[in-house]
């Protein structure tokens, strides 16, 4: 097995721990990624996910660069300190970075709401091999307020009844500056106007675009909102390659587990690029 270097990345915001898979031929690789990580705790349920995939593309020839966002995993600064438009500028040194080791334009692979932070870097490097969606968030307000929620599911869960506070609520203390706690993660006002300012709408001109999802439906289908938003890129003229597996949403489980079929599936989406 390939083994990955870890390091730390210096970014204008903190220290960005890396994990850097080489690849099987590192004088010639096959291409070079970048994965950007989901938010809040669905970082670390996909951590299996994201280290197998890294692996697979490794040992086909690409050097993959896994980082942790400013303030998150086991990167420098706290999550409390972090802003959106830092995380953006991670994954814009990240990439550059990884271009110079390998002298190959990047993927940029985001899961989640981490396909947020790439769509938005990419806009601001100079030039992508492409963008590999997982299980895509379209809306950052929709994906926040879920995320607020979690605080009213523990609230419920714990009985504390006179002490429950809404969503409403909770984005009014957001809106007058100050930090919430939801699910042990102590979320700024400034990232959650990052998120909820985010959207999944456009992407940079002549950029490929892989849409990849899990399902479980028999046979499995993309969600209606990537179905609309890759007929809309495929009709302004973008080269999208969409696809669902069968799965379970491994981002979400109360176990750690893995979707095979999601790994093949991105191996031959991505595996012809350079």
């Amino acid at each position: 097995m390939l083994r990955p270097e870890a390091f730390l990345l210096p970014s204008s915001n903190s220290e960005l721990f890396c994990l850097f898979h080489r690849g099987s031929n590192p004088s010639r690789p096959s291409g070079a990624v970048v994965y950007i990580h989901p938010f809040a705790e669905e970082m670390n349920k996909s951590r299996r996910m994201a280290a197998l995939q890294s692996r697979a593309l490794a040992a086909a020839g690409f050097a993959v660069l896994q980082i942790d966002l400013s303030g998150c995993g086991d990167s420098g600064g706290e999550f409390l300190d972090s802003t959106w438009s830092g995380w953006i500028g991670d994954i814009v040194v990240a990439a550059r970075w990884l271009r110079d080791a390998t002298q190959c334009v990047p993927w940029l692979w985001g899961l989640r709401a981490g396909c947020l932070v790439a769509g938005e870097a990419a806009a601001r490097i100079d030039g992508v091999s492409g963008l590999l969606y997982w299980q895509p968030v379209h809306s950052g307000t929709h994906h926040l307020q879920q995320f607020l929620r979690l605080r009213i599911a523990g609230q419920l869960t714990g009985g504390r009844a006179g002490e429950r506070v809404g969503a409403t609520a909770l984005r009014a203390e957001l809106s007058r500056g100050v930090a919430v706690e939801v699910g042990g993660y102590r979320l700024s006002p400034a990232i959650a106007a990052g998120l909820d300012a985010a959207k999944l709408a456009s992407i940079p001109a002549d950029s490929r675009v892989v849409v990849l999802e899990v399902s479980a439906t028999d046979p499995p289908e993309l969600t209606p909102a990537s179905r609309s938003l890759v007929d809309t890129w495929r009709a302004a003229g973008h080269d999208i390659v969409a696809q669902a597996v069968t799965g379970v949403p491994f981002w979400a489980t109360q176990e750690i587990t893995a979707c095979a079929p999601l790994i093949t599936v991105t191996q031959a989406a991505i595996g012809g690029s350079r």
